[in-house]
This record gives C-alpha cells, structure tokens and sequence, in this order.
C-alpha cells in the first residue's frame, strides 16, 4: 500500500475549517455515494444465484463497470471480459457471477463492517480498506503471482501495491488520473485554463479567480478530498522521481518537498472550502454537471457523465502537465472462501493478467493495461 499517511494527513489539515463550517451551512450539494448500491445487487443476486444453480457454489465477483454501452462503451467491452471467463468455467463445480455495482468500495466497507468481505471485488484504482487487512479478511496474492511466474505479467502492481512483503490486489489496468474542467465558467471568470499552469501557484490563481467569480452563486473551484490526495501524489512525484516509483518512506516524509507539497495542498483545500471535499471523487458528479463545482479531478471514465450537460467540458492535466498512472487497489479477494473457490478466484486473477485479456484492455477499453508497465 501506498501513501496512506498522505490523504489521513491531509483530512486532518482540514479540521479546522470543518469546525468552523460546523456553524454555518455544511451543505455542499453533493451527491453523497450510497452505502446500499452494491448491497442490494448483493441480496437480488444471491436469490437469484440460488434458484438458477441449485447446490452448485458461486464465486461472486463485484465490479464497477455498471454503464450502459451507449454512456460508456469500454464498460461493456469489460462485461464481455468477465462474461467469457464465466462461459469458460460454467461446468466447473463453482459459477462465476459477474456483479456490476455502482460503488465497489462503499460495498466492501459495508461488507466489512459486518465482519465479512466480497468474494472477489475490483476496487477500480482505490486502496484495499485497511480494516479489511488489519482483519486478515483478504488474502495475500504474492505467494501465487511468485508460484506461478506472474511477475511481469502484473507488471507495476508487484511493486506499487507491495505491502510489507504481501500483496493484497492487483488492478489489471492502471487508473490515469487527470481533471475535467467547466470551460465556460473559467471563461467569466478570467481563470486561467489547466494547459497554462507551469506550477501549483497557476493553479491556485485560478482557483481565487473561479472563487471571487461564483461566490454569490455558490460555485467552487475544485473537487478536494480525495482529489487533494491525487494532486499531493502528482505534485510530489514532480519534485521527487523517487517518491512516484517507490513505497512512501521516512526519509521521504521528513524532506523539504514533502512539507511543501502538503503545505500547498492543505492550503488549497481550505481557500477551496471544507464542504467541498470528499473521500469519493465520484460524489461531486452531480455538482459538476450542474455547475456549481468548476474542476473535477477525476478520471476518463468519468465521461459518462457529460451527456445532458449545458456547458463546454473540456479535459486538462495537473500543473505542470502532469497526470497520474497507477494501478491502486485492483482485483481483491477474500480470505472466506472454500478451497474451490478460491482456486477460481486465483484462476480469474491469472486471466485478466494473460497477453489475451490485457491486449483487449489495450485495444478495445482503451485503458493502459498492467502489462505494459513490467518490472
């Protein structure tokens, strides 16, 4: 695991402002993530999962390619995936149920705080709950990748997500990261646009100039929380080569760039306000589509979301033209299993790493797949 101590840093900078908001209005009109959306495909999947298999045992594997074709086609590109390991293995003595949820994380933690884990759960690009690990509710993958010479086939995961030895996901895609902008308020508001930040200081700029401009309005700069983590580990990987190839260290926590980073960042979070953050990127979908939060720092998948917008959404990078490409927490499985189906959990983990599967990422999701960042 990575850079942990970045984001619980950063969410304690912003205590002060969260005191303070505390007396006036906390709402930030964002679309908070529902707790129960994996949770009940949970429950209306087991029903079904018991009448259609009879005795046989099910491995139930969680995912968020939940778009339909027309918002996203590489969603369905990735169904399609899971669906031919599921027909390759359905006379098997366990079936595969591939089970689109809209928020993979807000499942497991639900999961957990009830004392189990998801079967199989792609936690698309975020951080195995540490609870999950601390609980010994996940198993360790490292020892199969070794036995079975996957290395380079999980290319940058066998370093990125080594975690004191373990490796408790692997993610068959990296999650590039940059920022979608509302190209019409930096317009009004004299912001300069992303292609023309050189430094932090650009952005912060623009980010005043957007403030000043929406206050009566209610319009915000940028999507924080968990986007503040994404611009800490952007803007510290330009300063330190080191800090983006490797594990977070002391050394690294002790030098100058780090606490300038964090000064940086916690700076802008609290100009930016403490509504205005999050620990899911997602929530701030509806605040960008109807304008009131200026920048959301998120991914491509993110596209999905522009298709009824009034405005002209633009693309851009971190300053300095800096993105972020990491694999994050990815295919993760649970300790719970019976031997059979940990045996296909572990099958399934081989495939989506195989030259086959990480090709059609490639080629068709259009994704960069994990293979092509072998160590």
């Amino acid at each position: 695991m990575k850079k942990k101590i970045v984001s619980m840093l950063l969410a304690l900078s912003m205590v002060g402002g969260l005191l303070a908001g505390c007396g006036g209005n906390g709402n930030s009109g964002t679309t908070p993530a529902t707790d129960n959306n994996g949770t009940n495909a949970s429950v209306e999947s087991q029903a079904q999962t018991d009448t259609a298999n009879g005795d046989k045992e099910v491995l139930k594997f969680y995912h968020a390619f939940f778009h339909e074709e027309s918002e996203w086609a590489p969603a369905a590109v990735m169904r399609d995936i899971y669906q031919d390991f599921a027909d390759a293995h359905a006379d098997g003595p366990v079936i595969f149920e591939a089970i689109p949820v809209e928020d993979t994380v807000a499942l497991a933690t639900n999961e957990i705080a009830g004392g189990t884990f998801p079967d199989v759960v792609d936690l698309a690009g975020n951080a195995v709950p540490l609870a999950a690990i601390s609980q010994q509710m996940v198993i360790d993958l490292k020892p199969y990748i070794d036995a079975e010479g996957l290395q380079s086939k999980v290319g940058i995961n066998y370093t990125m997500n080594d975690d004191n030895g373990a490796i408790y996901s692997v993610h068959d895609q990296l999650t590039t990261l940059g920022l979608w902008y509302n190209a019409d308020i930096y317009a009004a508001a004299n912001a300069t646009t992303p292609d023309q930040w050189k430094n932090y200081e650009d952005m912060e700029k623009a980010m005043e100039a957007l403030r000043t401009y929406g206050a009566a309005e209610g319009i915000y700069g940028y999507s924080a929380g968990q986007a503040s983590t994404r611009l800490f580990n952007a803007y510290m990987g330009q300063l330190n080569a080191d800090y983006a190839a490797n594990a977070l260290t002391e050394e690294a926590i002790n030098s100058e760039e780090f606490a300038t980073v964090f000064k940086t960042v916690a700076a802008m979070d609290q100009a930016n306000g403490s509504a205005h953050s999050t620990t899911n990127a997602g929530d701030f979908s509806g605040d960008f589509s109807s304008g009131k939060c200026a920048t959301w720092i998120n991914g491509v998948w993110a596209a999905s979301s522009f298709a009824d917008t009034k405005f002209d959404v633009q693309p851009g990078l971190y300053p300095g033209s800096a993105s972020l490409s990491a694999p994050g927490g990815g295919i993760t499985i649970s300790s719970n299993l019976s031997e059979a189906q940990q045996e296909l959990a572990l099958e399934f983990l081989k495939y989506m790493t195989s030259d086959e599967v990480q090709a059609r990422i490639f080629l068709e999701v259009m994704l960069i797949p994990a293979i092509l960042t072998s160590t």
